[in-house]
């Protein structure tokens, strides 16, 4: 059975030093730290890499978060991988569950999320499967 949960977020991101693993090309790397509200109250830690002018419209990222909370009252974590990209300013973004990555109650969680940003606020749509909880 498919569920489905929305709800905000607040995100804040803080520029990680250049390193080696660009080999000196100009990739931004970023740590995430998020607050989920609504549907899913938890709280996430990631890492961004970023790339393009996104001043001028064209950009593009990847990212990974762990996410640990609560999700319509079952309690456990999840990864969520993020690919985005911005071409002359028409997004495209899929942000999906990891598969293998999920424990606790949210054990064998799938799922996508869309996310929406309006007038500077940050919201999701969660759209996920998950099995029945052990009696």
């Amino acid at each position: 059975m498919t569920h489905h949960a929305a709800g905000t977020f607040d995100v804040k991101t803080t520029a990680l030093p250049p390193n080696d693993a660009t080999g000196g090309v100009n990739v931004g790397s970023y740590a995430l730290d998020k607050q989920y509200h609504g549907d899913l109250e938890a709280a996430s830690k990631g890492v961004m890499l970023g790339a393009g002018d996104p001043a001028k419209g064209s950009a593009g990222y990847v990212a990974m978060e762990y996410v640990t909370g609560s999700l319509q009252g079952r309690s456990g974590s999840f990864a969520l991988q993020h690919s985005g990209t911005m071409d002359d300013g028409k997004f495209q973004l899929a942000v999906i569950v990891v598969p293998g990555s999920s424990s606790g109650g949210l054990a064998g969680i799938a799922g996508t999320m869309t996310i929406t940003i309006a007038n500077g606020m940050h919201s999701y749509d969660f759209e996920y499967t998950l099995p029945p909880s052990p009696q």
